[in-house]
């Protein structure tokens, strides 16, 4: 990785190598309290990254395909950073646990503190329209006041290590605007029979002791009478990196070499009453609403490596009611499923880690908790931010809503999915499938799914992705768009990636994305593959697609993207002559494709397509009003086209099509439309009938190369061509037809 004092400093280069380096970093921090830490282990640690970017990302074309934030440095987070006597990598993949530099670690869920499952609360505004289709399990929805941010007990990571005299804890939030009114317990050890945890949290499990934090204070509790063990623990809080460090002095417990049975939970404390905040039907000012039946006041668990994940093997019904009857009843989007349930019960005991301190003690590195394939939620530290938690007030709205939107999930640390294919790693490394999600759906729309998994096995493997868009409605513009480039980028510093072979797709919203992000970048892109999605909003910028063939599978009974919508996509491509494969399905409405969950024709479809890097023709659309350069995505450039700039900015948008005979390849005819009927089967719903088009182009002919360029140009003032890409020299005949002065720049002449 380029280390660099660009973005953020001396911090910058602490979380570099907390992300990067295997070896553990001494730290300059005393220790505090009655406990030392032991001297760091001399060899390296498991843990440490390759950054496989300089090989995963078209580093290497000039231009870039795509925008800056593609390519920009790793930013400081906080949150992610070691100080004093933590020296371990983060793992950075929820519901993980492994042991590093003599640290055991726990990565939890991002946004997963929903609490058990209980009464809905009529106030929650994460329900019933934010995320309609990714209902949460728990229904505990955070107090009105602005200092819980919808977030304040949303466990990020936990930590455990001995020390010379003591054994130290810390754990992470994802949110800390008061620490006074944070809690959490943590639950040591095991008895014969369960017992209450403290300050009323209303759960019972296993244990000995009790380690009960609130605010600044500290307890070790004796689980069976509930008394204060001397010495007390000590504690410090670090408010800038959201972290909590309690060392608990082996003279009160020393767990010597043994196992130690572990559980931790957090709620919201109450300053007057000494206790969790307990839960009422409806929120409050600082109470919690959407209480279960026996009050379970915790809003978060950890140790939960075995959350379910969605189901897609129940038919979906012909409404978007039923599909919201569905969704609750599948309720694992936000992967808190087991959680709410155990906590419903008000049992906390199927959440716990086993944890060796004598693997600790002896630097032990044990990595067999962090899963290597298969669909993992991945975090990731944005370089965007405007606040901590999740504003349910800052929706996007749609394609046609006011920006700058921030969309609900503020923070820096951001959530995605990603499938890792099981099959070994190709050659040149796997390709990558963009899948995004549908309005009011979330990061794990398709986790668990067969689409997510077949996309991933299909031809040599490849890498799936899923991005949080940054809430339910971004529609993948403005911020929603920087987090898939930023999600692309850490996909891409963890695996390496076969930058050729790029794929994009996804259902409704994850559709008209599609449609609206390759015509944007479309050299970044070998195909695309949008289901039930129109593409009305962006229908001006279709005629970027020209190297992009267009899978669409759409539904004759669609109730969100009605025919019209999407047979006027159709009849675009085809009236432009590009490469279109149409599957319109005459039983199916706007949800069938989603739980019928199979899509082999488009597996086929995508395959291993490679991005034509250097087409001999260029049509691309320049509309800035598209760009959003707070979050540096600017699209301005295609292929071996850049610097586009328009003439008259009040128009909007302006065309250009270029065409290089230094390839020596004619315009391709294109195929006549061929129409044919079939059936499909094979998913989780009956066998259904469709109409699939498909038009083609024939392999183009010969022709004597030349130094020579055609330009077509519409309200463009300026392009620089990329001479080399284009096969040309210096000299080139220039050929235009503009209908105003334009500026034509040959790179390098």
């Amino acid at each position: 990785m380029q280390q660099s004092l660009k973005h953020g400093g001396i911090g910058f280069l602490v979380l570099t190598a907390a992300l990067t380096l295997s070896a553990c970093g001494n730290s300059q921090d005393p220790a505090f309290g009655s406990g030392r830490a032991a001297p760091p282990a001399a060899k390296a640690c498991a843990g440490g990254t390759d950054d496989f970017r300089a090989v995963s990302l078209p580093v290497h074309l000039t231009p870039r395909p795509g925008p800056a934030v593609l390519y920009a440095e790793t930013p400081a987070a906080p949150q992610l950073e070691n100080t004093g006597i933590w020296q371990a990598p983060p793992i950075l993949i929820s519901g993980a646990s492994a042991y590093r530099c003599g640290e055991f670690i726990y990565q939890d869920w991002l946004f997963d503190d929903h609490g058990a499952a209980g009464a809905h609360d009529p106030t929650d505004p994460q329900e019933p329209t934010a995320f309609l289709f990714s209902p949460k399990a728990g229904t505990l929805s955070y107090p009105r006041d602005p200092v819980y941010a919808n977030n304040a007990a949303d466990l990020l990571e936990f930590r455990v290590k001995p020390l010379a005299g003591a054994t130290a804890f810390r754990i992470s939030v994802n949110t800390l605007l008061d620490a006074q009114r944070l809690g959490f317990t943590i639950a040591l050890g095991e008895a014969h029979s369960d017992a209450d945890w403290p300050a009323v949290a209303g759960v019972t499990s296993p244990a000995s002791l009790f380690l009960q934090v609130h605010g600044e204070q500290a307890q070790l509790l004796d689980a069976a009478s509930g008394e204060a063990l001397a010495p007390a623990p000590q504690l410090r809080m670090d408010m800038q990196r959201r972290q909590i460090e309690v060392q608990v002095p082996h003279a009160a417990w020393n767990p010597q070499r043994e196992i130690v049975r572990m559980a931790i939970g957090l709620g919201l404390w109450d300053i007057d009453n000494a206790r969790y905040q307990q839960p009422a039907l409806q929120a409050g000012a600082h109470t919690p609403g959407g209480a279960s039946a026996l009050g379970a006041a915790l809003f978060n668990l950890g140790f939960r490596s075995s959350e379910p994940l969605p189901e897609f093997s129940a038919a979906s019904g012909r409404t978007i009611g039923d599909a919201a009857v569905l969704g609750k009843a599948q309720a694992h989007w936000w992967r808190e499923r087991a959680q709410a349930d155990a906590l419903a019960l008000g049992d906390a005991s199927p959440s716990f880690a086993q944890v060796d301190f004598a693997k600790l003690i002896d630097g032990v590195d044990d990595e067999s908790g962090v899963p290597q394939h298969g669909f993992m939620n991945r975090i990731f530290a944005s370089r965007f931010h405007f606040g901590q938690g999740v504003d349910y007030l800052s929706e996007c709205g749609g394609v046609s809503a006011s920006r700058p939107c921030d969309g609900t999930m503020i923070g820096q640390l951001q959530p995605y999915t990603v499938y890792v294919p099981e099959k070994p790693e190709p050659a040149k490394g796997y390709g990558l499938t963009l899948l995004l999600h549908a309005l009011s759906a979330n990061l794990n729309q398709y986790a668990g799914s067969r689409h997510m998994r077949d996309l991933g096995e299909r031809g040599d493997g490849h890498i799936v992705m899923t991005p949080a868009g940054r809430g339910p409605d971004g529609f993948y513009f403005d911020v929603a768009e920087a987090d898939t480039f930023e999600v692309w980028q850490d996909v891409a510093r963890h695996y390496r990636l076969n930058p050729e072979r790029t794929v994009m797709g996804g259902i409704s919203m994850g559709g008209i994305g599609s449609f609206r992000l390759a015509p944007r970048y479309p050299d970044l892109f070998a195909r695309i593959m949008p289901v039930v999605a129109g593409a009305s909003d962006y229908s001006e910028l279709l005629p970027s697609l020209r190297n992009v063939p267009v899978m669409l599978w759409a539904s004759s009974l669609d109730e969100l993207q009605p025919l019209s919508t999407t047979e006027a996509a159709v009849g675009d491509l085809t009236d432009l002559g590009y490469r279109i494969d149409a599957y319109l399905f005459t039983s199916w409405d706007h949800l069938t494709p989603s739980t019928n969950d199979y899509y082999p024709q488009g597996d086929a479809f995508l395959g291993n397509a490679e991005v034509p890097r250097n087409p001999s023709q260029i049509s691309y659309v320049l509309r800035p009003a598209e760009d959003e350069a707070r979050v540096d995505v600017i699209a301005d450039k295609a292929y071996w086209l850049s610097e586009l700039r328009l003439r008259d900015e009040a128009l909007g948008s302006g065309r250009i099509d270029a065409y290089s005979e230094g390839f020596g390849l004619a315009d391709p005819a294109v195929l006549a439309v061929a129409i044919s009927q079939g059936v499909h089967s094979g998913g989780n719903t009956e066998p259904a009938p469709y109409v699939r088009r498909h038009q083609d182009w024939a392999t183009p002919a010969a022709i004597p190369p030349a130094n020579r360029l055609h330009i077509q140009a519409r309200n463009i003032a300026q392009v620089r061509v990329h001479t080399q890409r284009a096969q040309l020299a210096c000299g080139t005949e220039l050929l235009i037809d503009s209908d105003g002065p334009i500026d034509v720049l040959l790179d390098g002449c």
